[in-house]
């Protein structure tokens, strides 16, 4: 095939006789000869079958088929530069800002972070846990760079880019030792009983969960504690007989080593969309990049 033969070398000396529209001056910028450049760009053209330039007086001009080759040959050598350009600022001990919900933290950051420090890229990591929101707003002012969240709401993501990573659900979550994972016939409407840990009004979550309960005639529950700490959640639900309301991912660990259970109800319907969140005119460097793909690395190897 034409495109396997076609090296860097015939992209970058076609494109600068084109721009000086002179052999010779292509020649001195080059740090080669003449003959060299006439050779190179003969080469070219058997490789495509084309004819991309013809003389033109004591200069060259492009022909049809030049302009045609000319626009994508630009755009390959370009993005060879970016790339270049991308390496050189590794090990530039350049910080790199990253938003993370609490499930995220919990369920692919370690495993992200090992994979990471082991390219020694030497580029130090911030790591930052909060709601979505706060999240996507430090994103959009510049003090973070990725986002790793779930998919706001279409207002929210004005000036930002998502990409797919996997689903999560909500879970109900109660230690393993709870009462109502003893009923033998066991009743959900049950847990009004008992308190309820919740996420917050502007959870990105919460939504999800409101819809569910009002689906299944639970409009309020009369004890409610509204909460984003993971770590309070944990513990308080390891003490008493609470009902915990949460992503998936920042219990899947518990519950796999049995300290917490699920409460046998399907929450698939609470189901969205995690993945990463960047501004669109982000400007990565290599650190940045090989961040992205060990995310998308680690979600792939969880199977999540």
């Amino acid at each position: 095939m034409p495109q396997a033969r076609v090296r860097f070398r015939h992209l970058r000396t076609f494109i600068e006789v084109t721009r000086q529209k002179s052999v010779g001056r292509a020649a001195d910028i080059l740090g080669v000869t003449q003959p060299a450049v006439t050779k190179t760009i003969r080469e070219l053209e058997e490789i495509l079958e084309k004819k991309l330039l013809e003389k033109e007086g004591r200069g060259v001009r492009i022909t049809r088929y030049g302009e045609v080759f000319l626009k994508h040959a630009g755009a390959s050598v370009a993005a060879v530069q970016q790339g270049i350009d991308s390496l050189s600022r590794v090990n530039t001990g350049t910080l790199i800002r990253i938003g993370a919900l609490p499930t995220v933290s919990a369920r692919i950051m370690p495993a992200v972070m090992r994979q990471f420090l082991a390219e020694d890229t030497n580029d130090p990591v911030r790591i930052v846990t909060g709601e979505n929101h706060v999240l996507l707003d430090q994103l959009r002012a510049g003090t973070l760079d990725l986002v790793i969240g779930r998919l706001a709401s279409p207002e929210q993501m004005v000036g930002l880019a998502f990409e797919y990573l996997y689903s999560e659900q909500v879970r109900f979550v109660v230690r393993a030792s709870h009462p109502l994972l003893h009923d033998a016939n066991f009743d959900f409407a049950r847990i009004r009983a008992f308190p309820v840990l919740m996420p917050t009004a502007g959870s990105v979550i919460r939504p999800f969960v409101d819809r569910y309960l009002l689906a299944h005639g639970m409009a309020e529950l009369p004890r409610t504690i509204e909460t984003v700490s993971d770590a309070f959640g944990r513990a308080f639900v390891a003490e008493t007989d609470a009902v915990w309301v949460i992503s998936e991912g920042v219990v899947a660990r518990d519950a796999a080593e049995g300290r917490l259970r699920y409460l046998p109800v399907d929450t698939s319907e609470t189901r969205g969309a995690v993945g990463l969140t960047t501004r669109e005119d982000t400007a990565g460097n290599a650190a940045f990049d090989i961040i992205r793909q060990t995310v998308r690395a680690v979600a792939e190897e969880l199977a999540i």
